[in-house]
């Protein structure tokens, strides 16, 4: 029906492509209902309710553990008479701090998923009471040590350090969360502009037209691949998703772009299926080729060559994106998709992703590295 579509319609002047909806929908293949909306850009992005609870990365807990021991340090000191009782009370006091800001963290990380949906409130006063706890818990340990059992003042004032403790650590996450806002706020935007160019609709409109008389089954598979882009450009981005449906989209980005440039692009994959179940944020892959083409491929009369590679590396997985570099590129970039993949990665993996560029004067290649 697309087709039949294209076929009847008479060449309009391109201010005109985009002045009904309803036939903007038709030509990317959503029906009327199903044209996702933009988001308001004067209301907050939509995050994952879990985020600020999600504590399991590495960087995370160790900048955690650290405030605290500074903490214990720091209070050691002002007691203490002399260095030897500074290292004695620094000595006991980590056996109860680690147990109880270790224990604390596993049990917020493994139920990130239900504090969400209890009352801020409740979240206050549930984590506090599991802080005081935790401290309790690690102080018992502690105390299987003495010789005489401890006081029922000591017991409180372990549950008290334990409770004002844990609300620290729920403040900074709360505050790290709200942090966040601005950062996915601009990587959402940067990815819609670098998404839904007019020139590249355009381009992939006129190549999908061309191709009506000459291969309507390519050109109907060039439509459903600008649907497909279209569609999750235009999704909610805060959720994570795999590896392979990453590249699935870029493949689908280049297809359309090959349409374009013919033998002037040459793609390579390197996929190693091991690593597709990665989680990363979505639309990541998709600016980098991008950037390849527009950089590496379109500036130059003979084309160039992008390769791109994923391997499995223990319990992390490497991405590799590489491709020729020729003549400059007509346009100059900004770095903004670069800048944007480095962040949303931090955002999301924090110290556990790398992310690195390495430029020459026949290549460009970047290499990212993410648990798994």
């Amino acid at each position: 029906m697309l087709l039949s579509f294209l076929k009847r319609r008479r060449p309009a002047p391109r201010h005109s492509v985009w002045h009904d909806s309803h036939q903007v929908s038709q030509w990317l293949g959503f029906a009327p209902t199903e044209l996702p909306e933009l988001p308001e850009l004067s209301s907050p992005p939509l995050l994952d309710p879990t985020r600020a609870f999600d504590v399991c990365h590495v960087g995370l807990v160790l900048r955690a553990v650290l405030g605290v021991q500074l903490l214990l340090a720091l209070g050691a000191a002002v007691v203490a008479r002399d260095g030897s009782q500074w290292l004695t009370l620094t000595a006991s006091g980590t056996v109860v701090t680690m147990f109880a800001v270790l224990s604390w963290l596993l049990v917020v990380c493994a139920a990130k998923r239900l504090w969400p949906r209890l009352p801020e409130a409740a979240q206050w006063g549930v984590l506090t009471l599991l802080g005081a706890i935790a401290s309790l818990l690690g102080f018992a340990l502690l105390n299987l040590t003495f010789e005489e059992p401890a006081s029922a003042w000591r017991w409180g004032s372990m549950a008290a350090v334990g409770a004002s403790g844990a609300v620290m650590l729920l403040a900074w996450l709360k505050l790290r969360e709200h942090s966040q806002r601005p950062a996915d706020a601009l990587a959402q935007l940067v990815e819609l502009q670098s998404r839904i160019r007019p020139h590249f609709l355009f381009n992939t409109l006129n190549s999908a037209i061309a191709l009506v008389r000459v291969d309507p089954t390519r050109a109907e598979g060039v439509l459903e691949d600008l649907a497909e882009l279209f569609r999750v450009a235009l999704a909610d981005s805060s959720a994570s998703v795999s590896l392979a449906e990453e590249v699935e989209l870029a493949k689908r980005y280049l297809a359309i772009e090959q349409i374009r440039f013919g033998k002037r692009l040459r793609v390579v994959w390197h996929l190693d299926p091991a690593a597709d179940p990665a989680r990363l944020p979505p639309l990541l892959l998709q600016p980098l080729v991008e950037n390849a083409v527009r950089h590496g491929v379109e500036p130059n009369d003979e084309g160039g060559e992008l390769v791109v590679t994923t391997s499995r590396q223990g319990s992390e997985v490497e991405i590799r994106i590489v491709n020729s570099v020729g003549a400059p590129a007509r346009t100059q970039g900004h770095g903004l998709a670069l800048r944007n993949v480095r962040q949303r990665l931090r955002l999301m993996h924090d110290v556990a992703a790398q992310f690195e560029v390495e430029s020459s004067q026949t290549r460009f290649a970047l290499r990212m590295l993410l648990p798994l």
